[in-house]
């Protein structure tokens, strides 16, 4: 096996401007935080977002305006409110948006991850979501039942972008034994047409033989790997930290109108690189707080 380990830097340089990028995670829980802020830092721009429940990474992608267009079922910061740089950009015209109902995106994931031309959805039917999307969803019939349905289009993408618990050198990454729901992350990472996860911590291959059983990305999968401690900061990974209330808090305040800047210029332009990052946005007493235990 080939060691696929690399910097978050390296990481970030492998996809360029104007990429489909699925961003894996849900809403406030384990999205790859610092690979995407360390994309902001190389001025990746011009990008088209895949997600399941968008969130946090989309909106601050909205923020800095690198992001052109949507195609998910929610976009929002939960229970901390609503995401105002992303619907600012929808609203002037920057962000193009395509909505699609919870069933009907993992159909589209599970068309990719399959190499299929389309998937079969009923989930749609009396929404009115294909009229506004006729070119992604196209009404058909059942060949065996007559049965009206949807096709809905892959959702193929240059690059689905992870972030994990553990992993080894390789791009093997495994789950905790204790952890919340998955949500769609390995089906995105079936998905992929190149595969980035970045980790919690890189452990020796030894470790993942223990217990095989446990991985759901193989490292014929992925194309590089990262090791980032508290990576989806300030959201949660379930198992090893919760979501940073003030700091989410104190995201969504400036993520109104005219005070961004503010945000950007203290983490993320104003940090050379993720480690750089966690020594302004976490003292230790605010890692043990956070830390599940």
């Amino acid at each position: 096996m080939q060691s696929k380990l690399i910097t978050m830097a390296e990481a970030a340089k492998l996809v360029p401007s104007g990429s489909t990028i699925t961003i894996g995670g849900s809403i406030i829980r384990r999205s790859p935080v610092a690979l995407i802020r360390e994309m902001i830092r190389q001025h990746t721009t011009d990008l088209h977002v895949l997600a399941y429940p968008a969130g946090f990474t989309t909106d601050m992608l909205a923020g800095v305006g690198a992001l052109k267009r949507v195609e998910a079922v929610y976009e929002g910061l939960f229970q901390f409110g609503m995401s105002f740089n992303f619907r600012r950009g929808v609203e002037s015209g920057a962000i193009e948006v395509r909505d699609f109902s919870e069933v009907a995106m993992v159909a589209r994931f599970r068309a990719a991850a399959q190499n299929l031309p389309f998937m079969p959805t009923d989930a749609l039917l009396g929404t009115g979501m294909a009229a506004y999307n006729p070119e992604q969803i196209r009404e058909i019939i059942c060949p065996f039942t007559g049965r009206k349905l949807h096709a809905v289009e892959p959702a193929v993408s240059d690059f689905t972008l992870l972030h994990g618990y553990i992993g080894d050198e390789f791009g093997n990454v495994q789950f905790p034994l204790v952890r919340d729901a998955d949500d769609l992350d390995p089906l995105m990472a079936k998905a992929a047409r190149r595969l980035i996860v970045t980790v919690e911590k890189i452990v020796p291959h030894e470790q993942i033989m223990r217990q095989p059983n446990l991985t759901y990305i193989p490292h014929t999968w992925v194309e590089a790997i990262v090791e980032a401690p508290f990576g989806a900061h300030p959201l949660s990974c379930d198992g090893y930290y919760d979501e940073d209330e003030e700091h989410l808090y104190y995201y969504q305040e400036c993520s109104k109108p005219g005070r961004f800047a503010e945000y950007a210029d203290k983490y993320i332009y104003g940090t050379k690189d993720h480690w750089d990052y966690l020594q302004k946005a976490l003292t230790p007493q605010q890692i043990f707080a956070l830390s599940v235990r």
